[in-house]
């Protein structure tokens, strides 16, 4: 057997060499990190969970005209993408204060934001992934004024699309995480959506009750981290109906729990 060249580990991730130029494999873990990897921990199953769920969302922003590093799945854990460059920036996208920017602004959690706000943040984790502002970007050169246009661009249609998609499922889309790389066509760069959009990046909560069915139930101690991942695959058609595996009763976890 032939042994991968692996190109790049992160903390849920494994990009591996390509098949051909100008792609790449890449490969989801069970690892599960929180607070800049301060806390670190393994949620059986998810990485399998995460790519089919990052699948089925990529394909579907394809289909609305989103360009996205993503070319197809290959496996229960693996995915064939493109090679991108990847801009150092996480965009965060927020419809209801959650995290870090309730500690921030000292603002109730669940509030529903007037607007959608959108946040950049320079990817070093020595740094613990600081806040930036358009200003930061333009001075350091992470990003063209041009790039960054199309980025905020795409980052609100990413998420018009995601909210409509969840409220059809029940489950409200409280912020994301996105990530950006550019690919060449000789001088011209062409931005694209790279990444992963699955529960680790996403705050997701049911519109019903209210649990949290991503991985804050991780960063928290809520416990139920894999039931959580699986409820979303499930609503979304990822999980066959009558399927073998555990679907999400937050009523049984927390008796459970209290035990």
């Amino acid at each position: 057997m032939t042994r991968r060249r692996q190109i790049y580990e992160g903390k849920a991730k494994i990009l591996y060499e390509g098949p051909e130029p100008g792609t790449l494999i890449q490969y989801f873990k069970d690892d599960a990190t929180a607070f800049n990897a301060q806390k670190k921990g393994t949620i059986s199953g998810k990485g399998v969970l995460n790519n089919r769920i990052s699948e089925h969302i990529f394909t579907m922003l394809g289909n609305i005209g989103v360009p996205t590093h993503f070319i197809r799945r290959l496996n229960m854990r693996e995915q064939l993408i493109r090679q991108v460059e990847i801009i150092p920036i996480e965009v965060v996208v927020r419809n209801v204060a959650a995290g870090s920017i309730v500690k921030r602004l000292g603002i109730e959690e669940g509030l529903q934001l007037p607007r959608t706000i959108i946040e950049y943040y320079y990817k070093d984790d020595a740094l613990g992934d600081p806040m930036i502002a358009d200003e930061h970007i333009a001075c350091f050169g992470w990003a063209s004024q041009e790039e960054m246009h199309d980025i905020a661009d795409m980052a609100i249609r990413v998420n018009d699309f995601l909210c409509g998609l969840f409220a059809g499922i029940g489950i409200r889309l409280v912020d994301f995480k996105l990530e950006f790389g550019r690919i060449w066509d000789n001088d011209f760069a062409r931005i694209l959506l790279a990444d992963e959009i699955s529960p680790d990046g996403c705050r997701l909560w049911d519109i019903a009750t209210g649990e949290k069915l991503d991985k804050d139930r991780f960063r928290q101690d809520l416990g139920g981290e894999v039931e959580a991942y699986q409820e979303i695959a499930r609503r979304l058609g990822l999980l066959p109906e009558g399927a073998d595996t555990t679907v999400l009763d937050m009523e049984q976890h927390r008796k459970k729990r209290d035990k």
